[in-house]
Order: C-alpha cells, then sequence, then structure tokens
C-alpha cells in the first residue's frame, strides 16, 4: 500500500477479522489446484493480515507490505516491511507465484508501472501473476467508497494493460467475488465454497486475473 497510508486505515477500512480466515481458506483451496499447484516459491504483495499467504502451500512464502504485518504471519512467512514498487531483494527469476489481492487499485499509475517491471523481474518464465480487486465495470457507484482507492480498473482494461507488460492472460472471472467482505452474510469456509464452486454472478464485484509471465 502506498506510503501516506497509515495503519488508520486497518482501524477504518480493514480491520482485523477472525472469520476471514476462513473465507480465504476457501478461496486458496479453490485457486490452488487450478492456477498453481505445486508451486515452490509464492510472493504475496500488500500482504495485510496474511490470509492468502498464510493459508497457500509452497516450499517458501514470501509477504511483502508497507505496514508492519509480520505479527499476523504465520512461521512459515518470510516477511518484508517494504514498498511493493521496489522489489530489490528478491533475486531476478526466482519466483513462481506473484500474488495480490486489493492492492494495484490503491497505486497511481507510477507506482503500478514500476511494480509490474519488479513482478516481471522476479517471475521465472511462464510463472503466474494472480490478481484479486474490485471491477470498476460492475461496481463504479461504491468503488470510491475506500479513500485510498486511486486508480480505476476493470476486468478488460487491466486484462490489456497486462497484456502490453508482456504477460499473456490464462483466466479472467470479471465476477469472482463479492465487492467486501464487510456484508450481512456470515463468513464460513462452506459458503465461500459453495459461492466459488457456483460460479454465479450473483454479488460478484471483485475480479480475478490470472496471467502469467512470457518473459
Amino acid at each position: 500500500m502506498k506510503d501516506n497510508i497509515t495503519n488508520n486505515y486497518f482501524d477504518s477500512r480493514f480491520k482485523f477479522d477472525l472469520g476471514r480466515k476462513k473465507v480465504w481458506d476457501a478461496i486458496v483451496d479453490h485457486l490452488q489446484p487450478k492456477f498453481f499447484n505445486n508451486i515452490e516459491t509464492v510472493v504475496e504483495l500488500g500482504c495485510g493480515y496474511g490470509d492468502f499467504i498464510n493459508s497457500v502451500k509452497a516450499v517458501n512464502k514470501i509477504a511483502v507490505d508497507i505496514n508492519d504485518c509480520k505479527d499476523y504471519l504465520s512461521s512459515d512467512v518470510t516477511f518484508y516491511k517494504k514498498n511493493v514498487i521496489d522489489l530489490e531483494f528478491i533475486k531476478t527469476n526466482s519466483v513462481d507465484l506473484v500474488f495480490a489481492s486489493n492492492l494495484v487499485e490503491h497505486l497511481v499509475w507510477e507506482e503500478i508501472d514500476k511494480m509490474i517491471h519488479e513482478v516481471r523481474r522476479i517471475l521465472k518464465k511462464s510463472s503466474k501473476l494472480v490478481l484479486i480487486q474490485p471491477n470498476y465495470r460492475l461496481c463504479s457507484s461504491n468503488y470510491f467508497d475506500d479513500y485510498t482507492h486511486r486508480t480505476i480498473l476493470s476486468d478488460v482494461s487491466l486484462r490489456d494493460y497486462l497484456k502490453s507488460q508482456g504477460f499473456r492472460i490464462n483466466y479472467v472471472n470479471p465476477r469472482y467475488l463479492p465487492f467486501s467482505m464487510q456484508g450481512i452474510l456470515p463468513k464460513t469456509y462452506f459458503l465461500t465454497k459453495l459461492y466459488l464452486e457456483l460460479n454465479s454472478p450473483i454479488l460478484g464485484k471483485q475480479m480475478l486475473v490470472v496471467s502469467e509471465n512470457e518473459n
């Protein structure tokens, strides 16, 4: 996340919630067999409370966030309190998967360009970049309810941008998840798993984009 976003954001928009782990366990169990099974090294950018990186199965797990998130991360996760636009501490061509959820929309285009350049550098050839985030095309009325959103992105614009940066698009789901986890539905593994397996467009306002480094 951006340097000028302090931990107050976590209090106002992104509070810790034990139920989020159940939801992310289901999301990872849905995604990993389909798109990034048998990976050695995974990097999560903007890891927040670590719900993805704690759940994903990999030999080496690296989490990056500008906020100090280490207390929320499992013991097998290596944490770097760094800006996601500079990943010089990660070796070139060493990573099998880069993942980010609800991150890119918080950056301006100059930052996005720098981050993607670094992502391409650290990814092995044909390795994956997986992004989940709000789809402006489907949630324009409340997209900027989050005061830290900076950049408008849709499933079309994000797909085309990644292609222009040297990624092959493997899969796009414009309606992968609801806009927010702060709704009235209970946060359970079973309900999340059922929702994902049904692949229903109902409530879906966050997109999933799976891409592959062509380097």
